[in-house]
């Protein structure tokens, strides 16, 4: 934690009371009730990249533009 927090035990303390007296459930209701599509949160550590994004056999099919637009 930055210094201009103040000690990880005050931190800690008040996340506590917060999450006992039921904050963050209410937070998450609200944010839940008008779902904003422009910003998406996606949980990485459940998403599988393919194959080919990997690094399996057969390497990179990446090939560079020759159109100096598209670059």
């Amino acid at each position: 934690m930055p210094d201009y927090y103040g000690p990880w035990s005050s931190i800690y303390t008040r996340f506590r009371r917060w999450e006992k007296a039921g904050i963050f459930d209410r937070m998450l209701e609200t944010l839940a009730a008008e779902p904003d599509s422009e910003s998406t949160m996606m949980d990485a550590s459940i998403v599988r990249v393919h194959q080919h994004g990997a690094g399996a056999k057969g390497g990179s099919n990446f090939k560079p533009s020759d159109d100096p637009e598209e670059a």
